[in-house]
């Protein structure tokens, strides 16, 4: 048996991240069921940072990571580069467009409101109209995130401050003995005073194994469908585009186009796969909001997001459970808070102040705890 001081369930990029920031005060392991870090939710998401997304704290958190993502990696590259972000509504979105923009407003001054001839020159193939976008909204502050140079980072920190990975680790039994938590797979076990609960989709299944009252998460299938673009037409420099409603998103990615139904179908925790009902209708999409026609769909997948009620992300010690740790529910902005939910989790696990930036933006631990009235049931 192996001891550490914090053990963390899940090599997501929360989990990554959480491990990372503990490492300088803290033995810390990562146990990953599957054969390497970030298969699940982490590695199948769009990265993309916005502000239009998640309620006052989302943002909030989504506000503090933006000086994380302006770094370069420890090679020199860029973790993201700017890419604006637009979000489009027809004459019925109207209202919930003025709604995101006076939410996003709250954390930058630099989103706007645009017009038809604005919009055309940031995506010419926009289908506009009495009948089709009227309207938008820019966020001048978006990023597009290079998740694996994130994940790879996390974990070079966590292994430089003498952290460990263990990949294909599936935890058998989590039991509480002497003030420690004992975790058992197979002939090896571990043993740590505090465990970190990051195990995305499988959280539930985690605390249920450790004899913890489960969250309530609900996990959601999201799908995701990649396209060429037309011929002779140059997409790098397109921003991000959503309806103000959660029909649709495009961003450009490689040469090719991502799109999204945006679809949220409840799902057990599984290996996630796309269905051919919603891999049509993200063709459908695109073809509905812009001139392009989808012809070929070179590669399709989905992925699952997971929420809790209130669907803001949490982090904080279960209250039926000592040193047993929540770090789980980030939904579709795992990627973009991961800097600030590790800045917390750090924290509170190692009983430091709470960070001042996450104070100043009006976010206090309650806001994410376990406990909070919001999702408790």
């Amino acid at each position: 048996m192996t001891s550490f001081d914090v053990l963390v369930i899940g090599g997501g990029i929360a989990g990554l991240s959480a491990a990372a920031a503990l490492s300088t005060h803290a033995r810390v392991v990562v146990l990953e069921a599957e054969a390497a870090p970030g298969y699940h939710s982490s590695g199948r998401s769009a990265t993309f940072y916005h502000l239009g997304i998640g309620d006052r704290t989302v943002r909030a958190l989504t506000t503090f990571s933006r000086p994380f993502f302006e770094q370069t990696s420890h090679q020199g590259a860029p973790l993201s580069t700017p890419k604006a972000a637009l979000w489009i509504a027809r004459s019925d979105m109207i209202e919930g467009l003025n709604k995101l923009y006076d939410g996003m407003r709250m954390f930058s001054d630099q989103v706007h409101h645009v017009g038809v001839p604005e919009m055309l020159d940031l995506l010419p193939v926009l289908r506009t109209g009495p009948e089709a976008i009227i309207a938008g909204v820019v966020d001048e502050t978006g990023r597009k995130l290079d998740a694996d140079a994130l994940q790879q980072g996390f974990a070079r920190t966590l292994r430089r401050n003498g952290g460990q990975i263990e990949t294909g680790v599936r935890v058998d039994s989590i039991t509480r003995e002497h003030g420690a938590w004992l975790l058992q797979s197979g002939d090896k076990a571990w043993r740590a005073g505090v465990v970190v609960n990051a195990a995305g989709a499988w959280a539930d299944q985690v605390a249920r194994l450790a004899g913890v009252k489960p969250l309530g998460l609900s996990p959601l299938r999201r799908t995701i469908i990649a396209f060429d673009p037309p011929e002779h037409i140059e997409t790098r420099d397109w921003p991000f585009v959503k309806t103000t409603v959660d029909e649709f998103y495009m961003l450009p990615e490689g040469g090719r186009l991502l799109a999204s139904p945006v679809d949220e179908i409840p799902s057990d925790p599984v290996d996630a796969q796309p269905e051919d009902y919603d891999i049509a209708l993200a063709a459908y999409r695109v073809e509905e909001y812009t001139t392009m026609n989808v012809s070929r769909i070179a590669h399709r997948w989905a992925g699952l997001r997971s929420f809790v009620k209130d669907r803001v992300p949490t982090a904080g010690f279960a209250p039926d459970a000592p040193g047993f740790f929540w770090l789980a529910g980030q939904g579709g902005y795992g990627l973009q808070t991961s800097p600030a939910m590790a800045a917390a989790s750090a924290a509170l696990i190692l009983q430091q102040e709470w960070p001042p930036v996450l104070a100043e933006l009006g976010v206090a631990p309650e806001h994410v705890s376990p406990g909070r009235p919001a999702i408790a049931s």
